[in-house]
């Protein structure tokens, strides 16, 4: 089921997030899509790890669980798996501990530079949508996060849901508010069944749709990156064929969470190309300008450019080609403008949702269970 640690000398972490799998049996569409994911992801050099956001089995049961375990197994890759409100539906996670042996929750790795941290928003809850990180737990957080301060790291945090959906006594705020003010630059989660982005102004709040209760667009998975304190995040749908560009830097506007996320005359441009063929070309270029071509440093997963940045400029794409002739873009857009710094409308939440941005796979609908979606 993987294998542990980092093979990467670089300081960017990038990783691949397959959205709640809802596994009920062989034959569902579901566990046919998580294979297919998962013999996608084995062909995308440049990854960390795997990340799976809970909700793994959708009845919690031994029987789920191996069929998570049969696809966890043939990656590549290292895996963590965290707990969602449907792994408690046995009244505990006996179940999702001994059908998949994976790590007890919650514990932190160091990866690229990176402080990740993985919660468990169920064990102390009493089942349902009921999620506590509990006294213990939010103690370690807290530890962790001071720590991480200390040493001057950035920290991504790895839990089901949004802060704001806590239900033990105060948990929301508290939880929310030591967020903000640490260097936690990303919160990873899934729970909504649609892909969303929220950005408070210090954090960027990341959910990738459901794999097994599809309620909007494609199946597929997401590749997320914090790149120097940049977060980067996009939907790749398991039909859209290689190679894959993720911009790392700059920063998008709607993903500007830092006066260092503002340009100036001259950018750097950093980008991921993933695929399973050499990448033979990767340029980038203004607006409707010339394109420049980006090189890639030996033990950098990166492709670097260094561009003018014209005043009333508004458009940044980056372009690769592979060794078969197949080309793909990213798309970002980078501001002058300090003020593109959202002030938060409700920390922790998706009150800050940056809404529908279709080139990265947000389609801004909330078609899920807990907003606009059916009742599953």
């Amino acid at each position: 089921m993987g294998s542990p640690g980092n093979a990467f000398e670089d300081d960017i972490l990038a990783f691949a997030h397959i959205g709640d799998l809802h596994l009920t049996d062989a034959d569902a569409q579901n566990a046919r899509d998580f294979q297919d994911i998962v013999a996608q992801i084995n062909l995308a050099e440049g990854l960390d790890f795997v990340y799976l956001p809970g909700d793994n089995a959708d009845n919690g049961t031994a029987a789920q669980y191996a069929l998570v375990r049969r696809g966890l197994d043939r990656l590549r890759l290292p895996v963590h798996v965290i707990t969602g409100d449907h792994d408690m539906e046995g009244g505990s996670l006996d179940a999702f501990y001994g059908g998949l042996a994976v790590g007890r929750l919650p514990y932190a790795i160091d990866v690229s530079g990176t402080r990740c941290l993985f919660l468990d928003l169920c064990g102390s809850g009493s089942g349902g949508l009921d999620f506590r990180l509990g006294p213990d737990q939010t103690a370690w957080l807290e530890a962790q996060l001071a720590t991480a301060d200390a040493e001057g790291r950035d920290c991504a945090l790895f839990m089901h849901s949004y802060p704001a959906d806590l239900t033990g006594e105060g948990e929301a705020e508290r939880i929310a508010a030591l967020v903000s003010r640490s260097r936690v630059r990303l919160v990873e989660m899934g729970h909504t069944h649609y892909n969303e982005l929220a950005n408070d102004g210090r954090t960027i709040f990341a959910a990738t749709r459901s794999t097994g209760q599809i309620e909007e667009g494609p199946v597929g998975y997401a590749i997320a990156a914090v790149d120097a304190g940049v977060v980067s995040w996009r939907f790749k749908p398991l039909r859209a064929p290689w190679p894959f560009v993720l911009v790392t830097a700059p920063a998008d506007r709607r993903l500007a969470h830092d006066g260092a996320h503002i340009v100036g005359d001259e950018v750097e441009v950093r980008a991921l190309v993933l695929g399973p063929a050499a990448i033979t070309e990767c340029s980038a270029r203004v607006d409707g300008g010339t394109w420049h071509p980006m090189r890639r440093a030996e033990g950098d997963r990166r492709f670097r450019a260094r561009l003018p940045w014209p005043k009333g400029a508004t458009r940044l794409v980056v372009r690769a080609t592979d060794a078969s002739g197949a080309s793909a873009e990213d798309v970002v857009e980078p501001t002058r403008d300090a003020g593109a710094i959202r002030a938060s409308k409700g920390l922790g939440s998706d009150a800050d949702a940056v809404g529908a941005w279709p080139e990265k796979g947000l389609l801004g609908t909330q078609l899920g269970p807990n907003r606009n979606g059916r009742p599953w």
